[in-house]
């Protein structure tokens, strides 16, 4: 169970000058397994080093050491391992050495021995301690650091190779080693900073067989720190503290980092400061800087700047160190009170003024402006008891604004002595100043004023309805100077009943009309009057009367002219509450009494309340409206017989059926009636003017026989009635062959109508078509038809075509016959006008069916023989075509 325990101390010479003195590298002391607190080590030896010139530095925590070289445990610790320190020597001069102490004990030395000339792989046996080299040494390179030597070297003939970090890894070729002897060395200087360790793998073969004769040993190679790296600053600089700050106040916190090893003396940093030390002063290991006084004044000097030092080795001599500045700003505190540059004011003011600002009071303050330690508050402390008076700030300029909120009176107050103080919006802090007053003198200039009345409002008790002229007081004024009513006129101004009348000359007041308590101008039984005083200079003066009416019982209680709702019940008698009023208060009003004054059985009367009594049905009445008579009398038996109007009815939701179903029309109803109307009006209005519109006249060539001309006979619309016994024509009779009709009769028959298209033939009862013309023939009397059709064209209903064909529609065949009856009144006037019988309206030109008619057009047409202009034919529709087409076969 035994564990050795192994020191090596190196002490590394870095001095340009070694010669000085002889010092040992090495140094082996033997340990216990276990070291106990506060045990002695070793006394490091120096040599013929001078002890008295050099100093001596651990900086493994475990240990510390004495002045004379003296190594002491700090701590009781089991070491199984072993470990290395390090410790330096320096001299006053800043130069310093490192020396190599080893340290051993019997037990590892015994089992060095056991073992030696056997190799077992379970438990490596060449495993030699960290080696460690100097950052930054100034060589020569390459330098020697250590052998590595195997157990199986003992036996055998082996050569060492090594790979990793610093050999075939960045950086590149730091380390070789001799492959026979085993000898490591370091080619070039090392920066610590930038590589702390190398762990390197090392082998071991054999010579002949070139076969490992160990397991692959990692080895470290720890660079040693040296102080090569000032401590800096890392954060800004920048602190603030109150002004007038208690001593010890937190100012700022110095933060400084160093990139040497950690832990080590060389990165352990002295905080110092270099200037402002009479004011501020810092924390030599924490770098909290606090205030030295508490005599900080912001309106001395606003900014502060210091110089701090911070240095590495605890601040020792040979520590490196930078410095930077600094900057503290004290902020504001209130610590000045504002001052008044004068020491009194003096201010004047006309009576009767108010709103008006007289005096600027300017005040200076040392404080930081726009803050409220700068910002000035002004109080008025004595004079202003009956508050004429007001204090304001300007914003801009920080004055105080001395103002009259009332009016003054010169007669009473001829002056006015003020004291002012001037304070902040914040509270006084870091000083024992109290705040500052001044007093203000206002003086009152005397002014002409009006007359003034006795008191600015006097009250009359009046009883409703005094006579005229009843006199009710005396309201007087007087003039503030002279204290005179003298030459003083009283006026009118409100009296808005004119129920007042005053004296102009003594401002007597006398009752000018009558006065009712219930007129609106009362409100809560009080009627103002506003009079006006004016003296000899046309100064007014204004006062008030309030006139307090006393109630008199002239009022009659009534019951509302509404009607009162009974609705029917089935099996009971109804009942309504019957509600009075009286315009008098009490106790000329209620509580009322009510009465029946002539009772038949009809009706009962009970009383509710003070004001309102039930009204019962006593017996079966109809529906309808009742006038019922009822006494009512107030308080003070003053009273007479009322009518209340009683509707009986059917109700529902209290509501009388009959008045739901009364509904009266607004002016939208009344317009949403009255609108189909309208539409209805404009109908007729537009057919009538269609109707009495004729169309544009046609004019027709009559040099020649014209070609025939068809009248439509497509409308729906019966033609115009005409009485065929008022018309005179003249009568052809036409041979009809291939056939005839029923009932032909060639004479004309008073009775029958006949129309003829195109000739001047007539058929009764028949329609034929000759030179493409058709006639068509209806009997009034009887309404038959008949068709026939001359030169072998279709006659009756044996040509080929059922007549029932021309019939099917009964408006079709109303139509033809309207046309009849039209052609039949203009025939007279074809015979008798010249001209004029070519008008639009007589003559129209009909549809060409495709071919001509082999005989001329008869009839008064024919003046126009074959010269028209038969072309428009071959454009009409294909019914008109069809037609064409079955004369033709027919």
């Amino acid at each position: 169970m035994a564990n050795v325990l192994i020191f090596n101390v190196f002490l590394v010479l870095i001095l340009s000058g070694v010669e000085s003195c002889f010092m040992p590298s090495s140094q082996y002391v033997n340990v216990p397994q276990t070291i106990p607190s506060g045990k002695y080590i070793t006394t490091v030896e120096v040599g013929d080093c001078d002890t008295k010139t050099i100093h001596f530095t651990v900086y493994d925590p475990s240990f510390v050491i004495y002045r004379n070289g003296t190594v002491v445990a700090v701590n009781t610790m089991s070491v199984t391992t072993e470990k290395t320190l390090a410790v330096y020597v320096g001299d006053n001069m800043g130069q310093e050495r490192i020396i190599v102490v080893h340290l051993s004990s019997s037990e590892i030395q015994r089992q060095k021995r056991t073992n030696t000339g056997f190799l077992r792989r379970s438990k490596r046996r060449w495993s030699p301690p960290p080696f460690n080299i100097i950052e930054e040494e100034s060589g020569p390179y390459p330098q020697e650091i250590e052998k590595i030597v195997s157990d199986s070297a003992s036996d055998q003939e082996v050569y060492y190779t090594i790979s990793g970090p610093g050999v075939e890894l960045p950086p590149v070729g730091l380390f070789t080693l001799d492959k026979y002897s085993g000898m490591l060395s370091v080619n070039r200087a090392v920066d610590r900073e930038q590589f702390s360790k190398f762990v390197i793998t090392t082998r071991v073969f054999n010579r002949i067989s070139n076969k490992e004769t160990d397991l692959p040993l990692d080895i470290a190679v720890v660079v040693d720190d040296i102080n090569d790296n000032a401590p800096t600053f890392k954060d800004s600089m920048q602190f603030t503290v109150p002004e007038k700050s208690a001593v010890d106040t937190f100012v700022g916190l110095v933060n400084a980092t160093d990139r040497d090893e950690v832990g080590s003396l060389h990165v352990k940093i002295k905080y110092s400061l270099l200037t402002g030390l009479d004011l501020f002063k810092i924390h030599p290991v924490t770098g909290v800087i606090t205030t030295k006084t508490n005599t900080l004044d912001r309106e001395a000097k606003e900014k502060h700047m210091v110089t701090v030092q911070i240095k590495d080795m605890d601040g020792a001599v040979t520590g490196l160190f930078n410095t930077a500045t600094a900057t503290i700003t004290l902020s504001d505190v209130n610590d000045n009170p504002p001052t008044f540059l004068k020491p009194t004011y003096e201010a004047n003011v006309n009576e009767n003024e108010k709103e008006k600002c007289i005096l600027r009071i300017p005040v200076e303050d040392k404080d930081l402006q726009n803050t409220a330690n700068w910002n000035s508050k002004f109080v008025i402390t004595k004079g202003n008891e009956n508050g004429h008076f007001r204090i304001d700030r300007d914003p801009k300029t920080n004055e105080g604004l001395l103002c009259v909120s009332k009016p003054l009176d010169f007669e009473k107050t001829p002056k006015v002595n003020l004291e002012v103080m001037a304070k902040n919006e914040a509270e006084l802090k870091g000083t024992s100043a109290q705040w500052k007053s001044i007093p203000v003198s206002v003086a009152v200039n005397n002014v002409d004023e009006g007359p003034e009345f006795t008191a600015p409002t006097v009250r009359f008790n009046v009883k409703e309805n005094s006579a005229n002229g009843t006199k009710i007081g005396i309201y007087e004024a007087v003039d503030p100077e002279t204290k005179s009513s003298d030459g003083i006129k009283y006026y009118r101004s409100i009296d808005p009943g004119s129920w007042i009348d005053i004296n102009r000359d003594n401002g007597e007041l006398r009752v000018a009309n009558t006065i009712d308590r219930e007129s609106p101008f009362v409100k809560n039984g009080e009627y103002p009057v506003i009079v006006k005083a004016v003296d000899a200079g046309s100064k007014t003066g204004t006062g008030t009367i309030i006139i307090d009416i006393e109630d008199e019982n002239d009022n009659k209680p009534t019951i509302p002219g509404s009607e009162l709702v009974l609705c029917e019940k089935q099996g009971e008698m109804g009942s309504v509450l019957v509600v009075a009023e009286d315009k008098d208060e009490s106790p000329f009003s209620s509580p009322f009494s009510f009465s029946l004054p002539s009772n038949d059985g009809t009706w009962s009367l009970t009383k509710v309340n003070d004001t309102t009594a039930t009204l019962k049905q006593l017996k079966e009445l109809p529906t309808g409206i009742y006038k019922v008579p009822i006494d009512v009398k107030d308080l003070q038996g003053y009273g007479e017989e009322q009518i209340a109007n009683v509707r009986i009815c059917q109700c529902r939701n209290g509501v009388c059926l009959a008045k739901e179903r009364n509904v009266s029309l607004g002016p939208m109803g009344i317009l949403a009636l009255l609108l189909p109307l309208a539409l209805l009006l404009l109908l007729c209005l537009l057919l009538a003017f269609f109707c009495a519109t004729k169309g544009e006249k046609m004019q027709i060539d009559d040099g020649g026989d014209s070609g025939g001309i068809l009248l439509k006979s497509n409308t729906e619309a019966p033609g115009e009635e005409v009485d065929a016994n008022l018309i005179n024509v003249p009568i052809t009779t036409d041979t009809i062959g291939k056939g005839s009709v029923k009932g032909v009769n060639t004479a004309w028959p008073g009775g029958k109508s006949t129309s003829t298209i195109g000739g001047m033939g007539t058929h009764e009862n028949g329609m034929y078509m000759e030179n493409n013309i058709i006639t068509n023939t209806y009997d009034q009397f009887d309404g038959t038809y008949g068709s026939q059709f001359n030169g072998g064209h279709m006659v009756g209903s044996g040509m080929g075509i059922d007549s029932r064909y021309m019939t099917q529609d009964f408006s079709f065949l109303q139509t033809w016959a309207t046309n009849g009856r039209y052609l039949q009144t203009k025939l007279p006037y074809l015979g008798t006008e010249d001209d004029g019988r070519f008008a639009n309206d007589i003559i129209h030109s009909y549809g060409y069916e495709g071919a001509g008619s082999l005989a001329g057009s008869v009839g008064c047409c024919s003046d126009f023989g074959d010269n028209e202009n038969l072309d428009f034919l071959n454009t009409l529709g294909p019914k008109f075509k069809g037609l064409a087409e079955t004369a033709k076969k027919t």
